[in-house]
């Protein structure tokens, strides 16, 4: 019996169909939503998360790991809907090597 693979992009699809459906059913928008990324810790990374949510009245905070080989960004934002959210997300993914979306 042949095991069905699923393929990263299948589950990112399937990721977000989820959130969106939980963001519609749990909040009023628009809403304060606070986005957490874990990133290895550079100037130039954290630097281009701040420059995706420029502009957006975020408010952004980092901190570094123990051992100082990772950081966390926290960036706390009014979105005005579930489809503005997973953008923001999908924009982190792509311009941002090695983020972990939490």
């Amino acid at each position: 019996m042949k095991k069905k693979v699923m393929s990263d992009a299948s589950k990112s699809k399937e990721f977000y169909i989820k959130l969106k459906a939980q963001l519609q059913d749990t909040s009023m928008w628009p809403s304060e939503y606070l986005y957490k990324f874990i990133v290895p810790t550079s100037d130039e990374k954290i630097k281009k998360i701040e420059s995706i949510f420029d502009n957006t009245g975020a408010v952004i905070k980092t901190k570094q790991s123990k051992n100082g080989n990772y950081t966390s960004v926290s960036v706390n934002v009014r979105m005005r809907n579930p489809d503005a959210v997973i953008f923001k997300y999908k924009e982190v993914a792509a311009e941002v090597k090695g983020v972990i979306s939490l």
